[in-house]
C-alpha cells in the first residue's frame, strides 16, 4: 500500500509540476521553486524507503533453498 501510494505520488511530480533541473543556476530558486524540489526529493526518498522495504519483505517471505 505504501509503496502504491509513492509509486503515485512520483508519477503525479513528473507530469505535473515542473522541471528545475533546467534552470541555469539552482542556487537563485525562487521560494516556490525550492519547496517544489523539497518535495520532489520528499517523495522520492520515501518512495526508496518503500521500494526496499518491499523487497526485504518479499525475500524473508521467500522460503530458502539452502538449508544449514
Amino acid at each position: 500500500m505504501r509503496l502504491t501510494w509513492f509509486r503515485l505520488l512520483s508519477g503525479l511530480n513528473k507530469a505535473v509540476l515542473p522541471k528545475i533541473y533546467k534552470k541555469p543556476d539552482l542556487e537563485r530558486l525562487s521560494t516556490l521553486e525550492k519547496a517544489v524540489v523539497g518535495w520532489k526529493m520528499w517523495v522520492t526518498y520515501r518512495r526508496l524507503d518503500a521500494e526496499s522495504a518491499h523487497q526485504v519483505a518479499t525475500a524473508d517471505a521467500k522460503p530458502s533453498a539452502h538449508h544449514t
